[in-house]
């Protein structure tokens, strides 16, 4: 009975912490990353639609990502999209492709995005500390039902705070890896 806590557990600390590193992808860096166009959405014939779904994404040079739409009619609204996404880019386009140029970040919106990184960071391990409360109280109400021991229950609190642990160092090192990619100059 206490496996099946500590399985569902497991699943749901790792589903946390993809999610957060998830989030922590879309955070621009220095360097061109088609994560960075992910929030953009096109009206795509009346619906909004990802750009990755109506056009070719690609990074032909690490400073350039160029969007090269499926239609040609495409292009402005596409351009009007990445452009009202307020992602800080500035498309241009020749007719048939948009090349987008990733500007040099400043050190004070370094410093920003650094501060949003760690926010993001901290989201993730309140959800993981969430999770390991929910899984204790799972615990506790077993044990009290008679369905597992109290010996049970203390080998699973073991196993569920050393899951906790895991996961909270996975994401602290996840955020130090993104705040170096950020202030990489």
């Amino acid at each position: 009975m206490a496996k099946q806590v500590i399985k569902a557990t497991e699943e749901k600390m790792k589903a946390g912490v993809d999610a957060m590193r998830h989030e922590l992808s879309t955070l621009r860096t220095g360097t061109a990353n088609l994560a960075l166009l992910e929030p953009v959405r096109v009206d795509y014939y009346g619906t909004p639609s990802p750009l990755n779904q109506v056009a070719t994404l690609s990074v032909p040079e690490p400073r350039m990502i160029t969007v090269q739409p499926w239609e040609p009619k495409m292009i402005g609204p596409i351009e009007r999209a990445i452009q009202e996404a307020n992602l800080g880019l500035n498309p241009s386009n020749d007719g048939r492709v948009i090349r987008i140029p990733i500007p040099q970040l400043t050190e004070e919106r370094r410093k920003e995005l650094c501060k949003h990184a760690r926010e993001i960071g901290e989201k993730g391990k309140v959800v993981v500390r969430h999770i390991r409360h929910e899984a204790r109280e799972a615990l506790e109400k077993k044990t009290k039902a008679k369905e597992i021991s109290e010996d049970e229950r203390d080998r699973g609190f073991e196993q569920i705070q050393k899951l906790h642990d895991h996961y909270i160092e996975e994401i602290t090192k996840s955020v130090t890896k993104k705040e170096a990619d950020i202030m990489e100059v």
